[in-house]
C-alpha cells in the first residue's frame, strides 16, 4: 500500500522537564514491578525477545530475516530473537492530554484521516546498549488484525497463562485494531547512539526503500506513522534509550 506521508513528526513537542517526568514515572515503575516480580521484559509474539532464549541466541540486529537466512542458512531463524527491551506500562492522563492532539493533528496533515476513538496505555521502553527491535508492524489493516474478546476457560492459553496478543479482556479494545502508532524521544541526542527508528517501504517504492528517521533525535520529538508500516528500532551502540510509545485504535479499515 502506498501512501503519499508514510509519517508526520514534530521536533520539541514535549519540553525538557515533561520528558524527564516521564523517564522518572517509568523508571520508577519498572524498579516497581521488578520488586513485585511483575515481568518487564519486552516481549514479541512468538516469544522472539532475547530473555526467551539461552546464550547460545544471536541477535538479528537490523538484518531481514531473509538476508540472515542467505548469510548463515534457513536454521539460525529459530536461534535468532528479534528485541532486547524492558518495558513500562504507563496511563496516566496528563501524557494522554500532550500527546493525543499532536497525533490527532497529525492525522489530518498527513491526509490519512483514519477514524479512530482511543488509545491503548503507553508503552515506557528502555534499550541499554546492544538492545533493539527487529522489523515488525505494530497492527495490520484488514479484519483478521482485529482484537477479539478473551472468554475465560474456552479463549486458548499459552504456557505461562497469558493469551495471545490479539486477545483482549479490555470490552473497549474489541472489534478494533491498530491504526496510528506514536514514538516520543525522551533522551538528549548525545545521550545514547544508533538506536534510530528505521522504516521500511518494500522493494516497489517510488524512493528509498528504507529510511532511518534521525528527525525526531531532538529530545520531546513525537512521530506518528500507520501502525501498519514496517520499521524497527537499530542496536544502541552507546548509552540508554528512553521512549514512550502509544497505539492509537479504531475500526478495521473498509
Amino acid at each position: 500500500m502506498q501512501i503519499k506521508n508514510s509519517y508526520f513528526y514534530y521536533q520539541g513537542a514535549l519540553n525538557p522537564e515533561q520528558c524527564q517526568k516521564i523517564i522518572d514515572l517509568g523508571t520508577s515503575q519498572i524498579q516497581k514491578n521488578k520488586e513485585q516480580g511483575i515481568e518487564t521484559v519486552g516481549t514479541t509474539g512468538g516469544n522472539r525477545h532475547k530473555q526467551h532464549y539461552n546464550d547460545t541466541a544471536v541477535p538479528l540486529n537490523d538484518k531481514t530475516q531473509e538476508d540472515l537466512k542467505k548469510e548463515k542458512g534457513d536454521d539460525i531463524i529459530s536461534k535468532t530473537y528479534v528485541r532486547d527491551s524492558e518495558v513500562a506500562w504507563l496511563d496516566e492522563k496528563w501524557i494522554y492530554d500532550l500527546v493525543h492532539p499532536y497525533i490527532d493533528r497529525a492525522n489530518k496533515s498527513a491526509g490519512w484521516n483514519y477514524q479512530w476513538d482511543c488509545s491503548e496505555q503507553f508503552q515506557f521502553t528502555v534499550y541499554n546498549p546492544g538492545g533493539f527491535y527487529g522489523w515488525h508492524t505494530d497492527g495490520g489493516m484488514c479484519h483478521f488484525s482485529k482484537y477479539k474478546r478473551v472468554i475465560p476457560g474456552i479463549t486458548p492459553e499459552n504456557k505461562d497463562g497469558t493469551y495471545s496478543n490479539d486477545y483482549t479482556v479490555d470490552k473497549w479494545r474489541v472489534g478494533k485494531i491498530r491504526k496510528l502508532s506514536a514514538t516520543i524521544n525522551l533522551n538528549l541526542p548525545g545521550e545514547y547512539e544508533g538506536g534510530n527508528l528505521k522504516f521500511d517501504y518494500g522493494p516497489h517504492s517510488e524512493s528509498e526503500r528504507y529510511h532511518e528517521c534521525t528527525e525526531i533525535r531532538p529530545q520531546g520529538s513525537i512521530i506518528v506513522f500507520p501502525s501498519f508500516i514496517e520499521h524497527q528500532v537499530t542496536p544502541i551502540t552507546k548509552g540508554t534509550r528512553y521512549s514512550l510509545v502509544l497505539w492509537s485504535l479504531g475500526q478495521p479499515y473498509k
